[in-house]
């Protein structure tokens, strides 16, 4: 059994295990839902329907967050993740009304073999563009902010040629993965909340209890240190960022799947987006410095931002839907600076 810290080290004992890192992007959350509470009101702000909708909306930014944190982790960036996710959309609505899969028609005659494989090869394109954005960055050693960034208009121009800018249709496993969901006792839980709590599972049991998830800290904490010590630093980079391109995929699926349908204005910011979940939660840009619970606080601080913003109805301001994206900004700006000045200040 461990001994409990006296009375005069209960203050380094706290500091030790908890500090600004980890306690700024709760702050910041709990401001955010104080703050829409007194604007729209307990009664309709603070209600199970809010909830439901928080974990519908933070569904798909936590899925793609996940593999996003893991190469942030590294020092390294991914800006194909938006694109990523169309591609794979684009591929699997192509793929499901080809003639020898499920045809224009829909997916009466589809087998369940047709089904795993227009599952299946979206999720490969992912793999495959992750793969090529790693080995290019560890070999050509230019910043993954610049190949990524190639890559997202190689995944932007494929998914225009496959679909020639037309709408395309989805199985119906993904129509009901993105907008069916679990209904405990008046809460409606999401199913694609629940998968997006599973692969955040999956993330922090990798990171916190693996080797490989020591040699993501180690590579961006120091990545020359890291070499030295025998890890196998461009691997690992090339490992995250194909495991981003996977969350990506799963992401794309999952929201396209939400939609309906599949079209080429989708996930036009679910990259931004990601970025700022994973940043609001206090994983550095410049790696070493994070964690799953972190980015999960940061994703639910987004959505409630969202949520509360579409909620709010502020009456003496003409035209304040208009202003939403410009207080959206703001309120990001502050929250931000708020998260580094209080993680800066730990001892």
């Amino acid at each position: 059994m461990t001994d409990l810290p006296s009375n005069s080290g209960w203050k380094s004992w706290l500091r030790d295990r908890w500090h600004g890192g980890d306690l700024a992007p709760v702050i910041s959350l709990l401001v955010l839902l104080a703050i829409f509470t007194g604007l729209v009101g307990p009664r309709d702000f603070l209600t199970l329907g809010t909830a439901s909708l928080v974990l519908e909306q933070g569904a798909v930014l936590a899925i793609v967050s996940v593999g996003l944190t893991f190469v942030l982790l590294t020092g390294e960036i991914d800006l194909a993740v938006g694109r990523i996710a169309l591609l794979s959309a684009c591929v699997c609505g192509v793929l499901f009304q080809l003639p020898f899969f499920a045809g224009t028609a829909g997916e009466s005659q589809m087998s369940n073999i047709s089904l795993l494989i227009v599952l299946a090869i979206p999720f490969l394109v992912a793999l495959l563009v992750g793969w090529l954005s790693g080995v290019l960055t560890v070999t050509s050693r230019l910043p993954s902010f610049i190949i990524t960034l190639a890559m997202m208009f190689v995944c932007q121009g494929m998914a225009k040629y496959l679909t020639k800018s037309k709408q395309f249709q989805l199985p119906s496993l993904l129509k009901s993965l993105g907008n069916d969901s679990l209904l405990v006792r008046d809460l409606s839980i999401p199913y694609s909340a629940l998968l997006a709590v599973a692969v955040m599972l999956v993330g922090h049991v990798v990171l916190q209890y693996t080797r490989f998830g020591r040699y993501v800290y180690m590579t961006g904490g120091n990545r020359e240190a890291a070499r030295l010590a025998g890890v196998r630093t461009p691997l690992i980079v090339v490992a995250c960022l194909v495991i981003s391109g996977w969350t990506a995929a799963l992401g794309g699926l999952v929201n396209a799947g939400r939609m309906g349908s599949i079209t080429l204005d989708q996930n036009a910011d679910l990259l931004l987006e990601a970025v700022a979940c994973v940043v609001l939660g206090g994983t550095s840009l410049f790696g070493g410095e994070g964690s799953m619970p972190r980015t999960l606080i940061g994703v639910l601080t987004f959505t409630v931002l969202n949520v509360g913003l579409m909620l709010a109805k502020i009456d003496w301001i003409p035209d304040f839907d208009f202003l939403r994206d410009f207080v959206k900004g703001v309120v990001l700006l502050i929250a931000l600076f708020i998260n580094g000045r209080i993680a800066r200040g730990r001892g």
